[in-house]
């Protein structure tokens, strides 16, 4: 059963349509809205990692200033255990020495 479109009804049917569309329209300037106010969530979200991004910079810093400490702790043991080594082997030649001359005189 179909009705016949007359100019009038198609009319009235354009009429609908458009105060449909000005219903949408006027729905996609809230969900605009939205997110602008989203957007403006965000710079303040980029904002804060900036904070996070040096406080992660000064934490580097300090762990490298750590390490350098550590790692200069490390060169004067080294030293120290060369020169204790160092002196140990002497101190073994000498008291060889010692005994070949006692052995030997």
């Amino acid at each position: 059963m179909r009705e016949s479109w007359t100019d009038e009804r198609l009319d009235d049917f354009r009429v609908h349509v458009d105060s449909r569309f000005d219903a949408v329209d006027k729905r996609f300037d809230a969900v605009d809205q939205r997110f602008d106010a989203v957007d403006k969530r965000f710079d303040a979200v980029d904002q804060r990692f900036a904070a996070v991004d040096q406080r992660f910079a000064s934490l580097d810093r300090r762990v490298e200033n750590g390490f350098s400490e550590v790692n200069a702790r490390f060169d004067a043991l080294q030293h120290t255990m060369l020169q204790l080594g160092g002196g140990l082997v002497i101190a073994l030649i000498g008291t060889i020495g010692v005994l070949v001359g006692v052995i030997a005189g």
